[in-house]
């Protein structure tokens, strides 16, 4: 809270408080001043008297009060010596303050001394609102938050020369421990109007030495939306529990994750990020301190740092081997979309429910598929997947049902079984039936109602048995209407529709793209760029999981041996054009200029600059641009 109040408003407000014992109007003194006016008014104080009856501990009461305040004491100490070599020379002394107003710790610069010693600036001396009116350490504490009071808007007459800032220092539970104030003479007020500021930034270090004092052991995440911001005061700290609830916090994290105190210990931390509490575990165990990029349920992206307290190797990684997955967990990675999908899979399986899944090319629904398959009690049994587009018209019928020997020129002469009778007992996917010619619909549909197949050129039918499982992009409610899709059909193979997300609707890309390049390179801890990760979270990928898992693959084999980290010069010219529009160096003269249409002209002529730069120094130059000596062999090349 800053103050509103001015001299000339401040005057007529004291006027109505000292003569009519009214409280001024608000127009005439801010907000939270009036109400701890309010407040003193309701306690019996009076604005003008002698020194007050306010209660002043010593000896063994005092001694009892900091034993109880030993680690707020302990942490605030360095702190307030810091913040006090800051300001020695503004005439003003720091004040630690327990959680009942009780001045604890004073430092104080011999000039003020004096005259805070009149007013009983010293340990012991309680300054609650109740007993000293409205004052920084008092009405901080009563309004929990920082207050400035200056000069006379304080309630007590005599204590109308103090200027205070005060800040309360909370616990990572949330429990007020005190406050942190400074107090100095009123007229050195407006030569440091920063005062406020130094407070807060001391009382935020004080709340993150708390925090790992009482949360060492924990697994404990240090987060801020940039990589760089992690390590600095504007880090949000957060402490977990066993099972993955958040017990501890700081502000700053609390601002970040769009928390309040009163979530604290009933909101796990998968709530409010995109990530899994094992994966954070394994992070912290293979890459140690380095940032891991996780989204938000919101979608805002953060970098994490885990630390991992001696709790976490006792309490994760022995239970390690004793999770157990389905084939459909193996396909949550966070994302809410996925999650609930997934779910609503889990109890279809073993139903024999026909499931229709819907979503763009390439969203993995042959993936989801096979994962439902493999998650039954058929997953020792085929599973058979048709793509109806890349089918000829001509085949899709032999392909399908299968046929007789000799049914045709050029057949085996065994016969065929057909795809349907090969998924007996098993399942049958059925990828973009949208697309199967309508003649082909029809007996598609006489073998989902009768469940037997005719082979092509044969009379007897025979019996299948199979779920099944169909997958289009196309919306089959407006092909139904267009004439291209029969009815009757769909409500057959609609038994439970799905639709699965784009890459781009997805909020966990992060973790996402963590796992595949684990997969694809188990051994090498292969990470992206912090730029690179941003800019993927934020593309439009028309080719979803297909794409990405493409230019992962290519990016992760372009990597030479000692290299972990995929940049730019990684990816293909293409999508690093859409990736970068706008961040293309600005050319050093026109002919560059005419020569630099493409990324990779630019790119060759940015290698060049710096090989210059560098003397013909290959180390040097692959140094600066950010790769390895032999990558920029390669380059040069």
């Amino acid at each position: 809270m800053l103050t509103k109040s001015t001299d000339i408003t401040l005057r007529k407000a004291r006027h109505l408080l000292i003569e009519r014992g009214e409280l001024p109007p608000p127009e005439l003194v801010d907000a939270t001043v009036l109400q701890s006016w309010s407040r003193c008014l309701n306690a019996g104080l009076v604005p003008i008297g002698g020194p007050s009856d306010a209660p002043c501990l010593e000896g063994s009461e005092f001694d009892s009060a900091a034993d109880r305040q030993h680690l707020l004491i302990a942490h605030a100490r360095p702190v307030m010596e810091y913040l006090y070599s800051q300001i020695h020379n503004s005439g003003s002394m720091v004040i630690l303050a327990d959680d009942c107003g009780v001045l604890l710790q004073t430092l104080g610069n011999s000039d003020f001394l004096g005259r805070a010693e009149r007013v009983a600036l010293r340990q012991g001396a309680s300054w609650h609102e109740q007993h000293r009116g409205t004052n920084g350490i008092g009405t901080s504490l009563m309004e929990n938050s920082p207050v400035v009071i200056h000069g006379f808007e304080h309630f007590l007459e005599r204590h109308g020369f103090l200027s205070c800032a005060a800040v309360p220092v909370a616990s990572p539970s949330g429990r007020v421990l005190g406050v942190l104030n400074i107090s100095g003479d009123n007229r050195t007020r407006h030569s440091h109007p920063h005062t406020l500021g130094f407070v807060r930034t001391a009382a935020q270090m004080i709340e993150n030495r708390l925090f790992y004092a009482l949360h060492g052991d924990a697994l404990r995440l240090s987060f801020h939306p940039l990589a760089e911001g992690i390590g600095t005061i504007a880090e949000g700290k957060i402490a977990l529990s066993e099972d993955g609830w958040i017990v501890g916090a700081n502000q700053s994290a609390l601002a970040l994750l769009g928390l309040c105190l009163s979530d604290l210990r009933i909101t796990p931390v998968a709530h409010v990020l995109q990530v899994y509490l094992k994966d954070l575990v394994h992070w912290g165990l293979r890459r140690g301190r380095e940032p891991m990029p996780v989204m938000r349920h919101t979608g805002e992206g953060l970098f994490v740092r885990v630390e991992l307290g001696h709790k976490t190797f006792q309490t994760f990684i022995p239970r390690e081997p004793e999770v157990k997955e389905d084939a459909l967990s193996a396909l949550d990675t966070g994302d809410m979309q996925m999650k609930t999908a997934i779910h609503k899979a889990r109890r279809l399986v073993g139903k024999s429910i026909a499931l229709l899944l819907q979503g763009e090319s390439g969203v993995g629904k042959e993936l989801f598929a096979n994962a439902f398959h493999n998650a039954g009690l058929r997953r020792g049994k085929p599973f058979i997947a048709v793509n109806c587009t890349t089918l000829p018209e001509s085949l899709i019928e032999t392909e399908l049902f299968g046929y007789d020997p000799g049914t045709f020129t050029g057949a085996r002469k065994e016969g065929s079984p057909g795809r349907i009778r090969s998924a007996d007992g098993g399942t049958l996917f059925l990828d973009e039936i949208g697309d199967m010619p309508l003649a082909q619909q029809a007996r598609l549909l006489r073998v989902l109602q009768e469940r037997e197949v005719v082979p092509v050129g044969g009379i007897e039918p025979m019996p299948v048995d199979f779920d099944l499982v169909c997958a289009t992009h196309r919306d089959l409610k407006a092909e139904m209407e267009a004439g291209r899709f029969r009815d009757d059909l769909y409500y057959r193979i609609n038994g439970f529709n799905l639709k699965l997300p784009a890459l781009r609707e997805r909020s966990d890309f992060y973790v996402l793209a963590a796992r595949m390049l684990q997969e694809m390179a188990p051994d090498r801890n292969v990470m992206l760029d912090d730029r690179i990760a941003a800019a993927f979270a934020t593309y439009a990928w028309p080719g979803n999981l297909r794409q990405l898992v493409n230019v992962l693959r290519t990016a992760t084999a372009l990597l030479d041996d000692e290299e972990k980290t995929i940049g730019w010069q990684h990816l293909p010219d293409d999508l690093a054009e859409e990736l970068l529009p706008t961040d293309r160096p600005t050319p050093a003269s026109p002919d560059e200029a005419i020569a630099g249409e493409n990324l990779k002209e630019l790119s060759e002529a940015a290698v060049a600059r710096v090989i210059a730069a560098s003397r013909g120094n290959m180390s040097e130059a692959a140094r600066r641009l950010g790769i390895s000596r032999s990558s920029l062999y390669r380059r040069v090349k």
